[in-house]
């Protein structure tokens, strides 16, 4: 590319070069002529002036000192040379300024200009001033080359210039194709930078724009792949120990019913996994579909036991509960979840899950009896509120495959919907969920 805009401005400043030089050329030849033409109808005119018309008697003539390089001569009407220097025969310039009129010429290598001498209303001799042309010509060379060395001057400064602005065109360019070569490596954080042109600039932020596209697809697509691993890990092994039991019974169908009631949870958390998966740019209505009470009731009904099995309580506090308070049941739901496994895995002692309702929030509050240590809601070590904000970060605990995820996919929820989780206390640990009451909370996207 520098290669091919150096020879773009060459080619343009030569076809400039000649549009200019050959007139300007012409001109200064044409000007050095005409004004040597001049100079010499000038000697002319000024010995005329001073001829004595007494020398057709035989006086003598008087002719001033001619210029160097220059000859004066008189002529008389015969044609004959009487006085300066000359050809002894007065040439064709000569014989037609005998009839009155000035004459410009060129004769034998030389410029003329011949004047005719009037007296009583009638010639009476010519004036004949010459120079070489070899004199003009020099001059005119002269022009011409110092012309031809200003063109010089001005391809090599052109040459300068396209190579300057070849190189500040190609650079950026040359950048932006490291980049695409680096994401074509694999490195998706690449990120071609600004230029002082506008229109590499747009391609350049076109780049950048979709490479954030990309990564974006990609993380979600990282992130549902984790998602839906870490929060189908447990249900399955539910499900699989209910079938189990169900073999063992000579009546299946209770074993079979909770395995149903386990298979739609199961779809439920899917989707909702989907559907964060799905969720770009700005918020759209969804419309809350669940009671609070409904939600509260569901979840006590799916943890009791497990909490029950483990030797713990779970206790869900509903008194307060407005009968019109309605939430997403889908994406709520699967953040209590998340926070309900994490107290029971992480935490210890008795749980409870308390509603507040703030006016333009609905509240979740799920309180167990340990402490925060930093890991995947952490219960059992020390830590506090500075450690606290570091548990929302996906693989924080450093616990392996699908450690540190359960939080930071209920975070994720929570600001799908508009709210916020947050640990509000580390000791006992509790967390809160904000719901806003009446939305926006994000429509699920529907695949195309």
């Amino acid at each position: 590319m520098r290669q091919r805009v150096v020879r773009v401005a060459l080619t343009a400043v030569l076809v400039a070069l000649v549009l200019l030089v050959v007139p300007l050329a012409l001109a200064i030849r044409s000007s050095l002529y005409a004004g040597q033409r001049d100079a010499l109808e000038r000697a002319a005119l000024a010995a005329a002036v001073r001829v004595n018309p007494d020398y057709t008697g035989g006086d003598p003539a008087e002719l001033p000192v001619a210029a160097s390089r220059q000859r004066l001569g008189l002529y008389d009407p015969l044609l004959r040379l009487r006085a300066g220097t000359g050809p002894l025969r007065g040439d064709d310039a000569v014989r037609r300024a005998l009839a009155g009129t000035v004459t410009r010429s060129s004769s034998g290598g030389e410029l003329v200009a011949a004047v005719p001498v009037p007296h009583a209303e009638r010639v009476i001799g010519v004036v004949r001033a010459s120079s070489p042309v070899t004199d003009v010509r020099g001059r005119v060379l002269a022009g011409w080359a110092a012309l031809a060395g200003g063109c010089v001057v001005a391809l090599a400064v052109a040459v300068l210039v396209a190579r300057r602005q070849a190189r500040a065109l190609a650079a950026p360019l040359e950048d932006l194709s490291r980049h695409c070569r680096a994401v074509t490596a694999g490195d998706l954080t690449s990120r071609a930078a600004p230029s002082s042109i506008a229109e590499i600039d747009q391609v350049a932020r076109t780049h950048n724009d979709m490479l954030r596209s990309l990564s974006e697809l990609l993380r979600n697509e990282r992130d549902f792949s984790t998602n839906a691993s870490h929060q189908l890990r447990t249900p399955l092994s539910g499900l699989q120990l209910t079938l189990e039991a169900g073999l063992a019974q000579d009546d299946a169908r209770p074993a079979l019913r909770e395995a149903l009631a386990a298979t739609r949870r199961l779809h439920e958390t899917v989707e909702e996994v989907l559907r964060l998966s799905r969720v770009t740019g700005p918020p759209r209505p969804m419309v809350p579909d669940l009671p609070v009470r409904e939600l509260l009731a569901r979840t006590e009904e799916r943890w009791h036991g497990l909490f029950a099995r483990d030797g713990r309580r779970l206790e869900l506090a509903a008194t307060d509960v407005p009968d019109d308070a309605r939430v997403p049941g889908g994406p709520v739901a699967e953040i209590l979840g998340v926070l309900l496994d994490n107290a029971r895995v992480h935490g210890h002692g008795t749980v409870r899950v308390v509603f507040r309702d703030l006016d333009d929030a609905f509240a979740f509050d799920v309180t167990d009896e340990g402490t925060v240590n930093g890991g995947d809601g952490g219960d059992g070590g020390d830590g506090g509120d500075g450690g606290g904000a570091r548990l929302f970060e996906r693989g924080h605990s450093g616990g392996g495959p699908g450690a540190g995820i359960g939080l930071s996919l209920a975070r994720d929820l929570a600001l799908s919907l508009g709210g916020r989780l947050t640990l509000t206390r580390a000791a006992p640990t509790t967390f809160t969920l904000l719901v806003p009451v009446g939305g926006p909370y994000p429509a699920p996207v529907k695949p195309a």
